[in-house]
């Protein structure tokens, strides 16, 4: 199937180059210089990418990114912006443009993003059924609106007929709906079915259809370079590299040399030259972790990379283009290291674009026994071969009332002791070697808490606490748990542990 592209800038020249370079791989093109003509094209035929300019006769093209979703919603967009303009490219971003690529046109990474814009228009949902109607061009040839005080001579000149030449046929069926999160590649990956797990899997498709950076936060041990990875493989990049770097492990006179590369002889120990990560990572992802690490000499240059899209290696005079997205992570706040002065505004700006929270532990408490068992299974199949270890049901209670400050990273962890330790396979409360408030058996002496409704005055305040709600509420444990803060799960441990009998109540649902 031919795929079709609209373009829109008011310069003639700029329209002919990208038609041209489009023509030469394959694709069919239709032009428009203003936004009028590019919305009469819209509602006249369906698209498989779009380019706009920032700037038109008749309104601003990174606003236009709204309506051109309003009429065809799965239309990727990128947007061509002026020279350094990085923030209106940004902003455009924000709007749902999939990329953006700055004037003068590089048509090496031009046609490097419609080949990504095409392979996520294959993959998306099937648009409207009013969009699905339109007509499709699937000539040989481009065609240009052209405006009113437009000759017929010009239209020689640029080698396009007027659009009223040729009767459009009708479309070809859109490939069925495969983007939606039950179809999502490693959503297995992502254990639990808890809402702020459901609304992640929803994000990570959303944002793995454009180009756009990524910022994704969240406390330590939650797992965001396994979302960055999803990104990356549900985008239009999964088949190139994935390439990850904690920048806190790398020692600051290095950094330079290990994201850009370096020649041989341009310090002591090059004895060859080096390709640096963002060379690694071409055409694919490379995911920052820790950036809030990088010392603020690096930041700087991190920043031209991004916005020029290539970099000098270390030792050259030359620069190199570089095409890979940039995903990056930390669990400190960016923001607060921007106002104390540790973080360039500048840069915080331009990687969060669009921003992925990586839930705790502590806010998604029913996945935590799902996670465990999943676990547990890894272990057996590696470290510890064998049947699976089994949970006690004061186990998985006790797990499920921890805050668990390490996160998945800790209860790994946890997990991994208990095995060892445990007997014939079960793993009992005690095993875990962790403690809540009031809990008897534990090792550890922690009194870390999800929910802890006492605020710290002791196991009887926090039993009369729970039996005063219980009364309140009838013996109603499920609305009993919603007034207190805690999930049912956790109430329901906290009846067991402090011996409160709802037996002989009749309601305790």
């Amino acid at each position: 199937m031919t795929h079709t592209a609209l373009i829109i800038d008011d310069e003639a020249d700029i329209r002919e180059l990208i038609a041209l370079s489009l023509d030469r791989i394959g694709l069919d093109t239709h032009t428009a210089g203003n936004l009028e003509e590019a919305e009469n094209l819209l509602h006249s035929y369906r698209f498989d990418v779009c380019l706009t300019d920032m700037k038109l006769p008749d309104g601003n093209g990174v606003e236009f990114v709204t309506r051109i979703h309003e009429i065809q919603p799965d239309l990727p967009v990128a947007v061509i912006t002026a020279h350094g303009n990085m923030t209106a490219a940004v902003e455009a971003m924000k709007n749902g443009a999939f990329d953006f690529v700055s004037k003068p046109v590089d048509i090496r990474l031009l046609r490097s993003l419609v080949t990504q814009a095409l392979k996520v228009a294959e993959t998306t949902a099937n648009a409207s059924a009013s969009v699905s109607a339109l007509p499709r061009q699937t000539t040989d040839h481009k065609q240009e609106i052209t405006q009113p005080n437009q000759s017929a001579d010009s239209e020689q000149e640029t080698g396009s007929p007027a659009a009223t030449s040729d009767k459009p046929e009708l479309p070809a069926a859109r490939p069925a709906e495969n983007a939606e999160t039950s179809q999502q590649i490693g959503r297995e990956r992502l254990i639990g079915q808890s809402e702020p797990m459901q609304a992640l899997r929803r994000l990570i498709g959303k944002v793995a259809k454009t180009n756009a950076p990524v910022w994704i936060t969240g406390e330590s041990g939650t797992g965001k370079e396994l979302i960055a990875r999803l990104v990356h493989e549900n985008g239009p990049r999964a088949d190139s590299p994935f390439i990850a770097i904690n920048c806190g492990a790398i020692p600051s006179e290095l950094m330079e040399s290990e994201l850009f590369g370096h020649r041989k002889g341009s310090f002591t120990g090059a004895h060859s030259d080096h390709d640096g990560l963002f060379k690694r990572a071409e055409g694919g992802t490379l995911f920052l972790d820790e950036v809030a690490e990088l010392p603020l000499h690096m930041q700087v240059k991190l920043l031209r990379a991004i916005q020029e899209r290539s970099v000098r290696p270390v030792g050259s005079s030359e620069e190199i283009n570089v095409d890979a997205r940039i995903l990056s992570a930390s669990h400190k706040d960016l923001a607060l290291e921007v106002e104390q002065g540790n973080f360039r505004h500048d840069l915080y700006y331009r990687l969060n674009v669009i921003c992925i929270e990586s839930p705790s532990l502590r806010k998604r408490p029913d996945d935590v026994v799902s996670i465990a068992h999943h676990i547990l299974h890894s272990i057996a199949k590696s470290s510890i071969p064998g049947s699976p270890a089994r949970l006690t049901p004061d186990a998985e209670n006790l797990l499920a009332a921890y805050a668990f400050p390490g996160n998945v990273r800790e209860l790994e962890n946890i997990l991994e002791r208990s095995v060892a330790l445990s007997d014939d396979g079960v793993i009992d409360a005690p095993d875990l070697g962790i403690q809540v408030a009031g809990h008897r058996h534990g090792k550890t002496g922690s009194a870390l808490n999800a929910a802890h409704v006492s605020g710290g005055r002791g196991e009887h305040d926090e039993r009369k606490a729970i039996l005063e709600m219980l009364e309140s509420t009838r013996w109603n444990r499920k609305a009993a748990a919603r007034e207190l803060g805690m999930t049912y799960r956790q109430l329901r441990y906290r009846i067991q542990q402090y011996g409160i009998d709802t037996d002989d109540t009749g309601t305790g649902t």
